[in-house]
């Protein structure tokens, strides 16, 4: 469905908040002109594209309902599948959200920036070929209607619709696992359940989380992989982390690996 166009200063301001704190950023660059997210050295390499109105822009001449298609669904304006963008974790923006979004895209300055790339090992082309790493097209269900519109607050209901934006790494019941798609050498993602092999207890109350998010370090000073996208963490609110962290207390509790 198309998104409303919108350029009012409240939405601008509310889509860079989301660019910033949901991952935005972390592959299109904190600029938009894009930048290679993962290169390991051993044939993969992956960088997403310029997404400012500059030279090489991915998103010129993008209509309405393609912001749609490209953000929520994993879609080009072609019809084909993005194999990069994780719009499983974007699939539940609430219109609003999705229109601040794209205000702010819209927004930034022209920048020149390099198109998608993507170059894989032959063993994850296969892997790709055969379905047994998915699109993030493949894994939504296009047939649900946009999350109703939703006020942020401190507590579970919030929470869960922030907590999509976790569930491309850890998966849709937040258990965790080797995440698909990945660079081998990358670890699994943690499960956030209460569940066996669950992290969650670590963290005694979302100050902790918090303190997790901005400084990389689990209470006991250990590091978290630098995996985690830790420039989009610690950009999120206080509301968002103390939201987030009542949803995971209500999460059921699956072993980890079960995603």
């Amino acid at each position: 469905m198309p998104v409303a166009l919108l350029d009012d200063a409240a939405h601008v301001a509310r889509g860079g908040y989301l660019f910033r704190s949901r991952g935005c950023g972390e592959c299109h660059g904190a600029d938009g002109a894009g930048r290679e997210f993962i290169n390991d050295g051993k044939g993969m390499r992956v960088a997403a594209p310029n997404i400012t109105p500059g030279a090489g822009s991915a998103v010129a001449g993008y209509r309405p309902e393609d912001w749609d298609r490209v953000i929520r669904h994993g879609v080009k304006p072609s019809g084909k599948p993005l194999l990069v963008m994780p719009s499983e974790d974007f699939n539940r923006l609430t219109d609003d959200d999705l229109a601040a979004i794209v205000a702010y895209v819209r927004t930034l300055p022209a920048r020149a920036g390099g198109a998608t790339r993507f170059d894989l090992p032959l063993a994850v082309r296969v892997l790709y070929g055969f379905g047994a790493i998915k699109d993030a097209a493949a894994k939504i269900d296009h047939r649900q209607l946009p999350s109703a519109p939703l006020a942020p607050a401190p507590d579970a209901i919030y929470g869960r619709y922030v907590a999509y934006a976790c569930v491309g790494c850890h998966g849709p019941g937040l258990s965790g696992g080797a995440i698909p798609g990945a660079p081998p050498d990358w670890p699994a993602a943690a499960n956030l359940t209460r569940g066996a092999g669950g992290v969650l207890s670590r963290y005694g109350d979302a100050a902790h989380l918090a303190a997790m998010f901005r400084s990389g370090q689990r209470p006991d000073g250990s590091a978290v992989s630098t995996v985690m996208p830790f420039g989009s963490l610690r950009e999120m609110s206080d509301l968002d982390v103390t939201a987030l962290y009542a949803f995971l207390a209500t999460v059921p509790a699956r072993d980890f690996g079960q995603r």
